[in-house]
């Protein structure tokens, strides 16, 4: 996956014509990082560079997603936040705990990175406190007279 995601970056680039010094500093990402990835010495990135990548390529975030193999896990993800959301829960609210959950960085504990297993644990216990807390804020704001959010 890391060859198939920095060959199309580099492609990407390279049809731009722009050098990993100008992606680099239109990304805010480092050159040598940049490098790696092209060159499949580094793992693929998470989502947010991705998307940096995107913007200062003008490409499709899409594609790149597919690429660096995060298709599938995109499907699960909204699936996912499709079946434990709340009924209560809004559109937007929906897509604030999707956010959440593709922008956490690498879990670790004691800097040794935690297993899948431990990741979903952590992250279910992070999904009651997200209900929890974005429902306690709907109930403020109709006690303070505040009109919901639909």
């Amino acid at each position: 996956m890391e060859k198939e995601f920095g060959s199309l970056l580099r492609l990407l680039r390279e049809q731009k014509g722009m050098s990993i010094n100008q992606l680099a500093e239109s990304a805010g990402i480092s050159n040598s990082q940049i490098s790696r990835m092209e060159n499949g010495l580094r793992g693929v990135p998470k989502a947010p560079t991705i998307r940096k990548l995107a913007e200062a390529l003008n490409a499709s975030y899409q594609e790149l997603m597919i690429a660096a193999g995060y298709l599938e896990e995109a499907a699960n993800l909204n699936i996912a936040v499709a079946e434990q959301s709340p009924e209560w829960a809004t559109y937007k609210d929906k897509r604030d705990f999707k956010k959440m959950l593709e922008e956490d960085g690498e879990l670790m504990f004691d800097g040794i990175p935690l297993d899948q297993e431990d990741r979903q644990r952590i992250k279910d216990v992070l999904t009651g406190l997200f209900w929890e807390a974005k429902q306690m804020n709907k109930r403020k704001k109709k006690n303070n007279g505040t009109p919901d959010e639909k």
